[in-house]
């Protein structure tokens, strides 16, 4: 499902109600609530600690803060009040502490220099920048000086010092002729860290310049040139022969002894270093000798860290970026010639300035709520803590009874709206300090919203969506969800309510939509919110394109017929090859196909339908293959059965290299279905000897194909050629082919490190293939160490795919690095993965535990977190255990069985839902890690107060006749408090129609009631409920049994019978009818007073036999026998005749099979019966004794 992108605003409630449950949280940038809200002093904008500043420019030492009230500021210089309004000089930016020193009017910017601290205040707290420490830029001038020529003997050392003056910040030293040439470095000439140049020996040519040290500043963007030095060298070999330079013995030849290195910095054998936690480390080492001695770097009892380490000036210099801890130890420098070699070791020491574990957040709480602030760092050497409030030491603050310093966490308790205030922890050591702000604000806010009311989401059918409610409060509220604004909390089952009030449905129904409503409820009021939700048809692609064979110019079609919700709109795009088709003259994209016109050779590929709407979408792929013309007739080739391809054969290995070899192979029969693809396979002889592994596919037109190969392999190759109709059977396998060993190229993934008990760590990977073994013996070289102390690594060598560590301690962390290695060598550096000893059972249980109920089926609870070296393991959950002792009804048996509530993570509070009303309960707290349940907290018990009754039981409607209707129930299986009585709801139905609903009331006891029914034709629906105080509880429903009559397919004949007779129009239509009938009924008696039988012999057309039924004077009789059929008969619905007690019937008159009724219900019925067509057509004169005769002869 293509899910809409949500808001901005829902990441930020989101990230809000997150981190309102740590009790630490942002108030929400809505602005409505940020005007509205109180809050102290956070400063958002500050200068560095070591400000450097152009002293050409104005000074701006930046100080910028938020709260409501807006605060003021004000600074202190040197730890003094810094009075601004005394200096003209100085200003403060509007609605800002940033200072301003403008010196367009004169004045030294020396004069400003010190330590500046800034100070934002309102009347809930004062919050502190760092201690800026200002200083100018300088760029002092070179003193002068004249420098005689240095004098040196050929071959001997050189060292040219610079010594530049001393600027703010360091300048950056280079070296250059008093031409402005450039010195070209090597190794033999190169310049060093400190800005001396080194001459590992000095050659004739490097008298042929002067060298100058220069020293650019970087604030003033000057060059300063130091006078150049002059070199005369002295040699025995005074001519420059250009020649020699190449020389392979050049020193020997120009007459230069040569010697074994020494080094010229550092000088002697060892040194130490020290470095700061993540500065970056810079040793260097510069020798001389001759020849020119090249410089290696090592690091005793172990290697260099590849990641971080790089090395500069020509190897001279070894700089490792990001020290940390683990860089310590003992590095050394070896430089060689082929004279010799020496060593210089040095010590480095890593210290740490201050570096946060844990930084205080800010803390919102309620009036009454717990809370704490922790402030812990870690350095080199450990750093000490200082608190201050509202910058001044805590020691010196008025005494807070709420308020327990614990060291490094300050606790309240009960916090009160005087608890307002701006804490500041300072940490240092002689490297450096951290100075951090945290608020603690007591705020009474009841609910809001954060997003926009009525919300409209639209989902595909079956997909998972969240309904988000972004809420604020404070108390933090409890949030419930209700659908069509009626039923219980929605949780459980499809539904899942998250921490953040986030509702998911797993899986969406149709029934799913609706009105959702989120309640947001504290103690000081609700607020609620309305999501509507709509669920669409998902769009689904039902004719798909399917795979074809064109011959080359024919016509093509790709059918793609989509099914999908009329109400979103759809669009349908192709592409080819996995990109978008271009819609050429030749082709036709129609709504449910894609025709192609004229087939070519480019034509042929992938062509995939793809069906979206602007929530989801559908993809359906076929593959057009492109034949070219054959001789064959096509009819003859129709006729031709297909069938697999045959096996390809003659398997050749040609072009054989280290890494690739060339395959080719002779393609078998195609049986009349091109071939489409070949497949190539590989087995090897050492990991899974008769395994076929794919190795690579190819085209239909290809029979020769380059296969890239790993390092140490016995490959072994086989083809499979593919049609439309299938695969053939593999080829023969061709020769093995082994390639050449090499180290590997990667290390096992999937490392892991485990406890399965708790005093050890199991080392877990997933073992590399033979593809990735490129060598013999594979094998797997595994590290570890504690993480905190950066010990030495503990290593090992594994066959297999575990190793495991014992004698561990509980559930710390260590670092892990798994690397694979052959015969040929290692793999690469492998990456460093963290994992954790074996867990024990936690060792505390949640303090201060506090019970509120909230209603009759929940409770709020609230505690105190365990502190995190007492879990033993890593913090799964908070578990509440508890149990229903006892119903406050009497002699109600309950269930005593334990049930739990979870609440995962490190958090302070929580809900209990689904309790029974009206019950005794206790409740036990404990915290759950990896390796099960701690100890439990104290027995809590709370009870819950009177809800509402659960449905009544064994609801039945019998109906022993058609004049009453008995009802009968059982008394709720929860009552939930006491019962006061039930109330009956019923209401009569007929079809479509329903009467006015009637209510019932009787007493708790009462399990039965009569209804006399008002027809014998309706039915009636039940509605029954129990009550309590609290309120009506669910209810039941039934209805009462169907008459007999309405389980016959006439019923819907009967009730559209019986609303037309009670139309007004069909009473008069009936009425005219009758007086009709009845005139003619007078006229007819009248006839037969007169003698009944009339002469018709004359107009018969053949003469009267004597089996006739007439009189003999040539009259007959006309009685009602040729109407039987219709006076004491209805023609039912389905064409039977059946006898009715009443002859004078609406379906004499036409209601049988010839009668019907119009659409509006009208009657249109011909009032005719069936008559013998001679006598018919033969007695056109003749009047009938049937009234319906008589009208069909009238008319």
């Amino acid at each position: 499902m293509a899910r809409q992108q949500p808001p901005p605003w829902v990441h930020a409630a989101f990230l809000l109600c997150l981190l309102s449950l740590g009790g630490a949280i942002e108030i929400p940038m809505d602005p409505s609530i940020q005007n509205e809200l109180t809050q102290p002093p956070t400063i958002t904008k500050q200068s560095v600690k070591d400000h450097i500043v152009d002293p050409r420019d104005n000074i701006l030492i930046e100080c910028e803060a938020k709260g409501n009230p807006a605060p003021s500021f004000h600074w202190t210089r040197n730890s003094r009040f810094f009075n601004i309004a005394k200096d003209p000089r100085v200003s403060m930016r509007r609605r800002s502490g940033t200072l301003v020193i403008d010196f367009r009017s004169g004045g030294r910017p020396e004069e400003y220099e010190g330590e500046y601290q800034c100070f934002a205040r309102n009347k809930f707290g004062t919050a502190l920048s760092n201690r800026i420490r200002l200083q100018v830029s300088k760029s002092p001038l070179w003193p002068k000086e004249n420098l005689d020529p240095v004098v040196v003997q050929e071959g001997a050392p050189l060292t040219l010092q610079c010594n530049p003056p001393p600027g703010l910040p360091s300048p950056v030293i280079f070296w250059m002729s008093s031409s402005m040439e450039p010195i070209t470095q090597d190794k033999r000439v190169s310049q060093g860290h400190n800005g001396d140049l080194y001459f590992s020996n000095v050659m004739l040519q490097d008298m042929q310049t002067d060298y100058s040290c220069n020293a650019r500043f970087h604030f003033t963007h000057t060059i300063q040139q130091k006078n150049p030095f002059t070199l005369k060298v002295l040699t025995n070999h005074p001519y420059n022969d250009s020649s020699l330079r190449n020389h392979p013995d050049m020193y020997s030849a120009r007459g230069v002894a040569e010697r074994t290195p020494s080094f010229m910095y550092p000088q002697g054998t060892a040194s130490s270093q020290m470095v700061l936690r993540g500065m970056d480390l810079l040793l260097e080492c510069i020798a001389s000798g001759v020849p020119t001695p090249d410089i290696a770097w090592y690091k005793k009892g172990g290697d260099l860290p590849s990641d971080k380490a790089k090395f500069e000036n020509f190897n001279k210099a070894l700089r490792i970026t990001n020290v940390s801890e683990e860089d310590s130890g003992e590095y050394f420098c070896l430089a060689s010639n082929k004279m010799g070699s020496t060593r210089h070791t040095i010590s480095v020491r890593v210290k740490a300035a201050p570096y946060w574990l844990d930084e205080p957040k800010n803390l919102i709480l309620a009036p009454g709520e717990d809370g704490r602030l922790v402030c812990r760092a870690n350095g080199n050497p450990k750093p000490t803590v200082q608190w201050m409030v509202n910058g001044e030491p805590l020691q010196s603050a008025p005494p807070n009874p709420n308020r327990e310093v614990a060291g490094d966490t300050i606790i309240f308790r009960d916090t009160q709206i005087s608890s307002r205030a701006v804490y500041q922890c300072n940490t240092s050591n002689e490297h450096g300090y951290l100075l951090a702000n945290a608020f603690v604000s007591v705020l009474d806010v009841p609910p809001r919203m954060l997003s926009p009311r009525n919300q409209l989401i639209r989902v595909i059918l079956y997909n998972r969506t969240r309904l988000d409610c972004p809420f604020f409060g404070s108390p933090i509220p409890t949030l419930r969800w209700f659908k069509n604004g009626q039923g219980s909390n929605l949780d459980g089952g499809n539904y899942h309510v998250y921490e953040n009030g986030s509702l998911e449905i797993k899986m969406i129904r149709k029934e799913d939509q609706g009105i959702y409503t989120c309640v947001a409820t504290n103690i000081l009021g609700k607020a609620e919110n309305q999501v509507r939700l709509e669920v669409k048809d998902p769009t689904r692609i039902y004719r798909m394109p399917e795979d074809q064979v064109a011959k080359r110019g024919t016509t093509v079609q790709l059918e793609c017929r989509v099914k999908h919700d009329p109400s979103l709109k759809l669009s349908i795009s192709w592409l080819k090859d996995d990109g978008p088709l271009y819609i050429s003259n030749r082709m036709k994209k129609e709504e449910d196909s894609l025709t192609i016109f004229g087939v070519a050779e480019r034509d042929q590929g992938s062509y995939t339908c793809v069906a979206s709407t602007e929530l989801d979408q559908d993809l359906a792929k076929a593959y057009l293959t492109v034949l070219a013309d054959q001789a064959t007739p096509t009819n003859r080739l129709a006729a031709l059965p297909k069938g697999r391809p045959d096996r390809p054969r003659d398997l050749e290995l040609t072009d054989l290299a280290e890494r690739s070899v060339r395959l080719t192979w002779i393609p078998g029969d195609d049986n009349n279905s091109p071939i489409t693809d070949y497949v190539v396979q590989f087995e090897e002889d050492q990991f899974q000897p008769g395994v076929w592994h794919d190795h690579s596919k190819f085209p239909g037109s290809v029979n020769s194909a380059i296969l890239q190969l790993s390092p140490y392999v016995n490959y072994q190759f086989r083809v499979i050629a593919v049609n439309e109709v299938g695969s053939s059977h593999p080829s023969l396998p061709s020769e093995r082919y082994r390639t050449s060993g090499a180290p590997p190229e990667s290390n096992p993934s999937d490392v892991k490190g485990e406890g399965t008990r708790k005093n050890n760590m199991e080392i877990t990977w997933t073992p590399m293939n033979a593809t990735s073994a490129f060598g013999p013996n594979l094998r797997y070289i595994v590290k570890w160490r504690r993480r905190e102390t950066r010990d030495t690594w503990n290593n090992a060598t594994v066959w297999g795919s575990r190793y495991v560590v014992g004698q561990t301690p509980v559930y710390v962390p260590y670092e892990i690095r798994v690397q694979a290695e052959n015969d040929f060598g290692k793999g690469p550096e492998p990456e460093t993965v963290i994992g954790y000893s074996g867990e024990d059972y936690p060792r505390a249980a949640p303090t201060e535990v506090k019970v509120r109920v909230l209603n009759s089926t929940a409770i709020s609870l609230q505690w105190n977190r365990v502190y995190s070296d007492t879990v033993q393991g890593q913090l799964r959950e908070y578990r509440a255990y508890y149990w229903r002792e006892s119903s406050l009804l009497k002699n109600l048996w309950v269930s005593q069985k334990r049930q739990q509530a979870s609440f995962p993570g490190d958090r302070p509070r929580g809900v209990v839902s689904r309790l029974f009303p009206y019950s005794n309960y206790k409740l036990e707290m404990v915290v759950v890690n990896g390796r099960g349940d701690g100890p439990r907290s104290e027995t809590k018990e709370f009870t819950t107060p009177e809800g509402v009754p659960s449905a009544p039981r064994r609801f039945r409607v019998r109906q022993p006749n058609l004049q009453t209707i008995n009802l009968e129930w059982d008394h709720p299986e929860h009552p939930n408090g006491i019962l006061i009585g039930y109330t009956l709801k019923y209401v009569a139905f007929n079809g479509t129609k329903v009467g006015k609903q009637m209510a019932e009331t009787f007493s708790p006891n009462q399990t039965k009631f009569t209804v006399q029914r008002a027809d014998p034709v309706s039915r009636y629906r039940f509605t029954l409920s129990a009550r309590t105080q609290v309120g009506s509880g669910e209810a039941v429903t039934e209805e009462s049994p169907a008459p007999p009559n309405e389980a016959t397919p006439t019923a819907a004949y009967t009730n559209n019978q019986a609303d037309i007779a009670t139309q007004g129009w069909f009473i008069g239509l009936m009425c005219a009818i009758a007086l009709l009938v009845l005139i003619l009924l007078i006229v007819c008696f009248i006839k037969r007073s007169r003698g009944g039988k009339y002469p018709v012999r004359e107009k018969k057309d053949v003469p009267l036999g004597p089996e006739d039924p007439k009189e003999e004077d040539g009259s007959f009789d006309y009685s009602d026998e040729d109407n039987k059929p219709l006076q004491g008969s209805q023609t039912s619905l389905d064409g039977t005749i059946k006898q009715q007690e009443s002859d004078d019937s609406l379906v004499d008159y036409g209601e049988g099979g010839e009668g019907q009724f119009n659409e509006d219900g009208s009657f249109i019925g011909q009032y005719t019966v069936k008559k013998d067509k001679e006598e018919t057509e033969g007695n056109e004169s003749s009047e009938a004794t049937s009234p319906v005769n008589a009208i069909y002869s009238l008319a």
